[in-house]
């Protein structure tokens, strides 16, 4: 399979959302809109444009902000993360406008955040704040590759748990993040063990460009506000909720693939979700050296080429864990 070269594997049909008046915020800061009920409650963020090329998610806070979606109880922050990149955007390359100077979801470690050196640094500065508040996170992604909706829970069990409680999507990954640095969905209290009243859950609505990436959105979004009780099913319009999952299944990601420089090809032009039946299977070349799978019925999530250099994650190997429905 020849290296990706940034440029959409499918048609981009989702149309870039204008901005203009979301990007002012009520908050003093850009792209932070925060609304508190002065009730006891939690409180809950939801996250998007994290990359520039990832649209999915503005269109869903843009419909919670145009619907005036207010929080019964605790607080609710909706961020529009990098405005930057999103300011870059190009459907004919969307690859392009992911970030400015590095990915905003490596830098969410206390080293880096110390260090404003990056624009995606300066950033995520911004949003900290508001990010050390929140007991709740939904932060809203979407793939290069993969049409297939995917949970990110991280390998807590209290958010596989509340995954599995949302009914959708039908993939549930527990994965450990990214070698290249942390992600927000892990930072601080997110990614402590055990319970501490905290859930994070890093949705990847499916291909970028796709219309039903904003469908999956902003049912995600829905499901996310009424678990987390700052909202009630009948606050929201119906037609937010998409149907439930026939069922749901969990996935362990035991490896994370990373590639030892820009000489990375897959064997084949994997989609994501293939179960490979037997151990030993070839998915890959890392300069030249065959990448294998480690076990019988191993599942590839979310291969991509798309920003392969050395340290950047390819593909991740999984195994299920649980079902529900």
């Amino acid at each position: 399979m020849p290296a990706e070269t940034g440029l959409p594997l499918h048609p981009f049909d989702l149309p870039c959302p204008d901005l203009n008046v979301e990007r002012a915020g009520n908050t003093g800061t850009e792209g932070i809109w925060h609304f508190d009920s002065g009730l006891p409650g939690r409180s809950v963020m939801l996250t998007a444009l994290i990359h520039g090329n990832e649209i999915c998610g503005a269109w869903a806070l843009k419909a919670v902000l145009a619907h005036g979606v207010r929080p019964r109880t605790g607080a609710l922050t909706l961020a529009f993360c990098n405005l930057a990149a999103f300011d870059r955007f190009d459907a004919k390359n969307p690859a392009a406008s992911r970030y400015i100077d590095e990915d905003l979801n490596r830098v969410w470690s206390d080293d880096k955040l110390a260090d404003e050196s990056t624009q995606e640094r300066r950033r995520a500065a911004m949003i900290l704040p508001w990010l050390k508040k929140a007991d709740w996170l939904l932060d809203i992604h979407s793939m290069s590759n993969s049409v297939v909706p995917l949970q990110l829970s991280g390998l807590q069990q209290r958010n596989i748990d509340l995954a599995l409680t949302l009914g959708n999507p039908a993939k549930v990954i527990a994965d450990a993040g990214h070698a290249a640095g942390v992600r927000m969905r892990d930072y601080g209290r997110f990614g402590e063990e055990g319970e501490n009243g905290t859930r994070s859950l890093l949705i990847e609505c499916g291909f970028h460009g796709a219309m039903a990436a904003r469908e999956v959105a902003m049912d995600q979004t829905a499901r996310f506000l009424v678990a987390s009780g700052v909202a009630e099913s009948t606050d929201l319009p119906g037609s937010w909720f998409a149907p439930t999952a026939p069922s749901q299944e969990a996935l362990l990601v035991t490896h994370a693939i990373a590639a030892k420089s820009a000489d990375f090809r897959f064997a084949e032009p994997w989609k994501g979700l293939e179960k490979l039946p037997k151990a030993g299977t070839v998915i890959g070349w890392s300069e030249g050296e065959p990448v294998v799978t480690p076990y019988d019925d191993c599942v590839l999530i979310m291969p991509s080429l798309t920003n392969v250099r050395a340290g950047v994650t390819v593909v991740r190997l999984a195994r299920p864990i649980a079902s529900h429905g």
